[in-house]
């Protein structure tokens, strides 16, 4: 299924696409997509559901993150072997982990908002996990047990707060955290590990990238943290990014006011933004 949330900031409703491409209200069966809602008892439910029967959602109202409120935001680094050599990084001999603060979730077609301070903001396409499962400590043989579905993240990134300001990454990176638009049950996808991504800025193509060129893969990325830590379902997990990022560049093209992007992955959607300055 292809999940989503819809409606005006705090007031979405869970909607599901059905076979014809239109939206449908599943707020009768589900009353949102959240670290208590999100398990294998309510897939089954839904997919029960004869999606036609539902009353029909306007598809142009606003789309807010495909998650809410959940447990951890965690994300892998330099996890594209282009990626990293193009900044000059050495491969990791294992996942680079750090976290995004959950407060920079926002729907997959609001604006990025720059801050005053910024002047380094980077974009970056991802595929993120969402956990559907309580787990630790698992096999990458039982790994996809644990997924309730995949998304789109933009890692939105400020470098000057990542690189220059002493610390860990989490400085850098939560200014914005754009998720979905739908929340994409794994039977959906043909293969996760061979799916395409695409970003844009303002119709030039920047980063596009295939999840086959993943350092670490799916399953192992989910092993490997759960060694260190309890993975709950709500968690997002966001896999890294290809090359093309702003600051590989010999002259960086960092994020300005009106910039406008479009990222696109196979089976997941597009998102697209529109960067404003703070007020």
């Amino acid at each position: 299924m292809k999940l989503l949330r819809i409606g005006e900031l705090n007031q979405e409703i869970v909607a599901a696409l059905d076979e014809d491409g239109r939206l449908r209200d599943l707020s009768e069966h589900i009353k949102d997509l959240n670290p208590i809602t999100l398990n294998k008892d309510i897939l089954k439910k839904l997919e029960q559901i004869d999606l036609s029967k539902l009353r029909e959602v306007d598809a142009s109202k606003r789309i807010g993150s495909c998650i809410s409120s959940p447990v951890d935001f965690l994300a892998i680094g330099l996890n594209y072997k282009a990626h990293a050599e193009g900044t000059n990084s050495k491969l990791p001999t294992e996942p680079i982990l750090f976290n995004k603060s959950s407060g920079c979730i926002q729907g997959p077609n609001d604006p990025i908002i720059k801050p005053k301070a910024a002047n380094k903001m980077d974009y970056e396409i991802e595929v993120a996990i969402v956990i559907g499962r309580k787990g630790r400590n698992i096999t990458e043989e039982k790994a996809q047990d644990y997924v309730f579905g995949y998304c789109i993240v933009n890692d939105v990134s400020e470098r000057s707060w990542q690189k220059e300001r002493g610390g860990q990454w989490i400085k850098g990176k939560s200014i914005a955290g754009p998720c979905g638009p739908y929340l994409v049950t794994k039977d959906e996808i043909k293969d996760i590990n061979n799916i395409n991504l695409t970003l844009d800025v303002n119709g030039e193509r920047r980063q596009t990238g295939n999840t086959e060129r993943m350092i670490f893969n799916f399953n192992f990325i989910i092993s490997h943290i759960s060694q260190f830590m309890t993975l709950y379902p709500g968690t997002i997990i966001t896999t890294g990014t290809p090359a093309g990022t702003a600051m590989e560049m010999s002259v960086p093209k960092f994020l300005i006011a009106n910039d406008k992007l479009k990222l696109k992955v196979d089976y997941l959607g597009e998102q697209n933004q529109i960067v404003i300055d703070e007020n």
